[in-house]
């Protein structure tokens, strides 16, 4: 039986990409949180809920698409793309700094955001990608990476924006670093990405590209708080 994503492998693969990244928005805005992010009412305990997960997802992106790039290189394959992982894993380089920064500003210190609690779906998320790159087909990273920049282009700088104007949040305006950020930088990586990825016909990297871009559809919405409720606790 062949899965839904491999019947899209062909010449139609970077429209179903598209396709991922569309549902994984949709999916984010469904989730209770989302749509608060979305209409700038999201509270003080939900957005430091959203910020400490993101950290310590995006702690690992360096080294998760950094180990990527150089296994791709040790097995000599596709070049072009084993630069684009390196090329990203240092563009991904400190962002986890501006979340601590973020977070400070709410009344987060850095060693209980450290210490806290990670959601199932961080777990699932950094396990998942620290596979493939060390151990699975290692273009599949940019997978997640796709999704993830589409998501940040299409509503990163919105939620930053609608965050400040309700201005729910004590301090919020100093607390938006890491969204405003990603929201203006990653517009230029989808089409980069895109770009690079087009001449790729190995049917094996089709496969596991979309097969990781549908992981990251179904795991990454469940870093928020379920059904927008109490935060999980800050410590461990």
């Amino acid at each position: 039986m062949r899965t839904q994503t491999e019947n899209h492998v062909g010449t139609n693969w970077l429209a179903a990409l598209d396709a991922e990244a569309r549902g994984l928005v949709a999916a984010v805005d469904a989730q209770p949180d989302g749509r608060r992010l979305l209409d700038g009412t999201l509270d003080t305990a939900g957005y430091i809920h959203y910020l400490v997960q993101t950290y310590h997802y995006a702690r690992w992106s360096t080294p998760i698409l950094g180990e990527g790039g150089e296994r791709l290189k040790r097995l000599g394959r596709h070049p072009e793309l084993a630069e684009l992982l390196i090329q990203k894993g240092e563009e991904e380089r400190g962002h986890d700094r501006w979340l601590l920064s973020d977070l400070k500003n709410l009344g987060c210190s850095e060693e209980s955001v450290e210490a806290a609690a990670r959601s199932p779906a961080v777990e699932a998320y950094t396990g998942w990608n620290f596979f493939t790159s060390r151990a699975g087909v290692p273009t599949a990273v940019l997978g997640t990476a796709y999704v993830l920049e589409y998501l940040s282009q299409t509503r990163a700088g919105v939620w930053a924006e609608r965050l400040k104007e309700v201005g729910a949040i004590p301090n919020i305006h100093k607390a938006v670093t890491f969204l405003r950020s990603h929201g203006a930088l990653d517009g230029d990586h989808v089409a980069e990405m895109k770009r690079i990825l087009e001449p790729l016909t190995d049917p094996e990297d089709q496969e596991a590209i979309l097969f990781s871009a549908r992981v990251a559809r179904s795991v990454f919405p469940r870093i928020f708080r379920e059904d927008g409720g109490s935060s999980l606790p800050l410590a461990r």
